[in-house]
């Protein structure tokens, strides 16, 4: 759900009054707490402008300063995202993917661009013809790798299904 502008310096403000934490403000405003310190950490470095909509496109040039910011001082997706005052740091991890994916041209193409110009997987294998010529050898051979993995996979998912799940939160520094 977006929130208005005036919605979040409310919200940010009741933080810095600094009677209460980032959890209790949060749940009076029904946020998650992260989505609070990303406010109020836009707010610290923009002020009001750090709390309006963010729209638009932005030029491959300015995508990779973002994107070697970032690395070269070693930040976070939403820490970069509060200095560069970009709406969503999802956006950064983006940018971040295609940048190694595919150099400088690949932040100059939109997302459905990007979409539109991948490639389909190498390893995939190509359907056989109806007429099959291979050797019963050969499609027992298949069939039997075939089964492996399956029972691979299922294993997999049993080993993740029986992991427990942590009944405490990690607490954060």
């Amino acid at each position: 759900m977006k929130r208005t502008e005036q919605f979040k310096k409310e919200a940010v403000k009741r933080y810095l009054e600094g009677t209460h934490g980032y959890k209790l403000v949060a749940r009076e405003y029904g946020l998650a707490p992260a989505v609070l310190r990303r406010w109020v950490m836009w707010y610290r470095i923009h002020g009001s402008e750090g709390l309006k909509r963010k729209t638009g496109q932005y030029a491959a040039d300015f995508k990779l300063t973002v994107l070697q910011h970032m690395w070269d001082n070693a930040l976070s997706l939403t820490q970069v995202a509060a200095v560069f005052n970009i709406g969503s740091p999802h956006s950064i991890a983006g940018w971040e993917r295609r940048y190694h994916d595919g150099g400088l041209g690949a932040l100059e193409h939109s997302r459905r661009a990007a979409v539109a110009h991948m490639q389909a997987p190498t390893n995939k294998p190509e359907p056989q013809a109806e007429d099959d010529t291979r050797s019963r050898a050969e499609l027992l051979d298949e069939l039997e790798y075939l089964r492996a993995e399956n029972a691979y996979l299922k294993k997999l998912e049993a080993l993740l299904a029986a992991r427990p799940k942590s009944t405490t939160p990690k607490k954060r520094k």
